[in-house]
């Protein structure tokens, strides 16, 4: 049986054909493979590439550029149903957005006419690096050196978890131009073919694994200061801006896998006869089936209330927290509990929940654990 289609509220017809396309394309190319690729370990680059073209990894930046100008509510809806499919996919096209929301909001005119056409064509795929073996929550710890010579800046370090580490055609480097802690980072472009950077093998993950994460080295790579992405010292600023947008793209990714997980539970406890008829019939079940969908309905509503606040330009740092908080920890406890309802089943690789938990696990890390959440959500209502 396919999985039921979710009633929203879009804002324009085009959006409820966005949707539809979507849809489409998930059940078509993402579905059919999800699951042999993330055992196998295999990066879909082909599927990314079809989604590009279908104009999906480039939704929410400026149509003058080659974008899809679509407000963060359409963008972020679109995302949850690519990650209903594949998470790993999911995952893909919400740090391509990532990479590329620097060069996209503190690019100079110059250069987003220069580059952006080349970010948002499709055929690119972007990483963004911030993260180091050192400095995860910390970020700003960040001890990767970019040193000025001539016109250029010749950076060395190694930056840690990156999404698309060694397949990316371009990174979004954060690194240090001068000691003076936050106020010392610097954002830089560093393209895939520039001599002296390399990755790492993948990390070997408990889930996500057709998500390629890899250590990315930087070992006297040249880069010009026409590639520096705003003043020398606002790269920090940058990276949090860039996070914000982030965490909600991991929300919505968050509530996707969620969704997948209530889909297969429900579908299951219709299926599955015990004592002489549907184990869905049973009013313990059906407390916990009812538990899951309000978990994710409400997740949902989170990050779309965040996402109405970014498009009317308001601010939505909190508010983004909140959601990437709740939508991650929903997501482990719908994962967890769709097992449940498969019994020993769930626990198989006979069905698709365990790899659903596996997969839910890393979403309350990346972008911010969500203790890190907490604090932002703690300063803000305190300061």
């Amino acid at each position: 049986m396919s999985a039921p289609v979710i009633e929203r509220a879009l804002p324009t017809p085009e959006a409820h054909d966005l949707l539809g396309l979507t849809r489409e394309i998930a059940s078509a190319e993402l579905l059919p493979r999800a699951a042999d690729d993330e055992a196998a370990g295999r990066f879909p680059r082909d599927v990314l590439r079809t989604l590009g073209q279908a104009g999906l990894l480039s939704l929410p930046f400026p149509e003058e550029f080659g974008g899809g100008g679509q407000p963060y509510e359409v963008y972020l809806q679109v995302l949850e149903e690519v990650s209903r499919a594949w998470l790993s996919v999911g995952i893909s096209v919400s740090v391509h957005g990532l990479a590329t929301y620097p060069m996209a909001t503190a690019g100079t005119r110059a250069q987003q006419q220069e580059w952006l056409p080349f970010m948002l064509s499709g055929e690119a795929l972007g990483a963004y690096c911030l993260s180091e073996p050192q400095s995860g929550s910390d970020a700003a710890a960040l001890i990767t050196r970019a040193e000025r010579d001539g016109d250029d800046y010749v950076v060395t370090g190694t930056k840690a978890w990156i999404t698309h580490g060694g397949a990316a055609d371009f990174y979004s480097v954060m690194t240090r131009t001068s000691d003076d802690g936050h106020r010392g980072i610097t954002c830089l472009l560093v393209t895939a073919e520039s001599d002296g950077l390399s990755s790492a093998p993948p990390e070997r993950k408990m889930g996500a694994n057709a998500s390629r994460t890899a250590a990315v080295i930087l070992d006297g790579v040249r880069v010009s200061q026409e590639r520096r992405i705003g003043a020398e010292g606002t790269g920090f600023a940058i990276a949090l801006s860039a996070l914000d947008a982030g965490r909600l793209g991991i929300a919505a990714c968050a509530v996707g896998l969620a969704q997948a997980a209530l889909d297969a539970a429900v579908s299951y406890a219709r299926d599955r006869r015990q004592f002489g008829r549907p184990i869905a019939d049973f009013q313990g079940l059906q407390f916990m089936l009812a538990d899951m969908a309000t978990q994710v309905a409400a997740a949902r509503a989170l990050y779309l209330e965040a996402a109405r606040l970014k498009d009317a330009g308001r601010t939505f740092s909190r508010e983004a927290a909140m959601a990437k908080l709740f939508a991650t920890d929903a997501a482990m406890r719908v994962t967890t509990d769709a097992i449940q309802v498969h019994g020993g089943y769930g626990y198989t690789q006979d069905f698709p929940v365990e790899r659903y938990f596996r997969e839910a696990k890393v979403l309350q890390i990346v972008e911010g654990t969500n203790q890190v959440q907490r604090m932002v959500i703690g300063r803000d209502l305190t300061r």
